[in-house]
């Protein structure tokens, strides 16, 4: 269905109308250019009737690109059923150590982690799923929302050190419970994935856990990152543990505290198996709701007035090159 979002700008088009343009004369008082007094005599006055369509014209299409046209698809339903979840992603300097394999190839963490977490969160129908990123300090990237596609592409745009190169593990918490705390009916469910320990941010992990516990906020912590791995040396090849930084203790603690569980993710199918985890929760009721899809189609009649402005500007400059005309002295 074709409508408009802003149908009252409508009401403007006789403005034009309205107003009564003063007759053009030699004499007068007005102040007169030598050349222009022929283009405002006798072309205005022959061309007139003509111009002033075109004008107006070109105040119709205009106003009607403002009032922003829309194509409204068909009614779509948002299922009544659906979990809320709130993705914490660590973006500190140390998930670019490249130890995954994704698709048989070495990637960093992060990657792994993009790939991964935002095929989840495309498939999360019916849910609503809000994104924070932390390194230094936790920002909220998307508050709680149906648009899956967005979020996802949210985390798919989302660098290394964007945020800092250190981690806010307790702050990231802190501000999933304040985006909770303005729902009543909700599963509260905080997914929080990070390679390291915490050693930023104003609130230690422990004690945003209990406050989380007490506002009945589970939090599932993945620990991300590989347990060997192989670097070159001088002396051939050394075996690594990379993971030496990840405080797994810390993690289990806070998942303890909230209810929820401890997953370890050394690869992406241990990473996507945790998920399965998140599916056996209980979904909450909502109230049934229906939305359209809206496209927007302001372009066209903004494209119309745009070309009726050189057809007339190209027009002015036929009838000042016109021979004949000439400028009075």
């Amino acid at each position: 269905m074709l409508t408009l979002a802003l149908p009252w700008l409508l009401l403007l088009l006789p403005l034009p109308l309205l107003i009564k343009a003063k007759p053009s004369t030699a004499d007068g008082g007005y102040l007169h250019l030598p050349g222009a007094s022929a283009l405002g005599g006798e072309v205005l006055a022959k061309q007139a009737p003509r111009g002033r369509t075109l004008l107006y014209l070109i105040w119709a299409f205009l106003l009607l690109a403002l009032a922003r046209p829309q194509w409204l698809g068909e009614p779509i339903d948002i299922p009544a059923k659906g979990r809320d979840l709130m993705v914490s992603v660590d973006l500190s300097g140390s998930m670019q150590i490249e130890d995954m394999v994704l698709n048989n190839q070495t990637v960093d963490r992060f990657t792994l982690v993009q790939k991964v977490v935002s095929d989840f969160i495309e498939r999360r129908a019916g849910d609503r799923i809000g994104l924070i990123l932390f390194g230094d300090h936790a920002y909220l990237q998307a508050p709680l929302t149906q648009d899956r596609r967005s979020v996802a592409r949210f985390l798919r745009e989302a660098r290394i050190g964007l945020v800092g190169k250190q981690t806010a593990i307790g702050e990231s918490i802190a501000l999933a419970v304040k985006r909770f705390d303005a729902l009543e009916e909700s599963n509260r469910v905080l997914v929080l994935l990070t390679d390291g320990t915490n050693n930023a941010g104003n609130i230690e992990p422990d004690k945003a856990a209990t406050i989380a516990a007490e506002r009945k906020v589970v939090i599932y912590t993945i620990g991300v990152g590989a347990e060997v791995m192989e670097r070159r040396t001088l002396f051939g090849r050394d075996r690594v543990n990379p993971s030496m930084d990840l405080d797994e203790a810390q993690l289990k603690r806070i998942a303890d505290t909230t209810g929820g569980k401890y997953f370890r993710a050394r690869s992406s199918d241990e990473l996507e198996s945790i998920y399965s985890e998140i599916d056996k929760l209980q979904p909450v009721s909502r109230d049934a709701q229906t939305y359209r899809p809206s496209s927007e189609l302001f372009y066209w009649p903004l494209g119309i007035a745009l070309l009726l402005c050189v057809f007339a500007a190209l027009g002015g400059a036929e009838r000042i090159r016109r021979p004949g005309l000439r400028s009075r002295p």
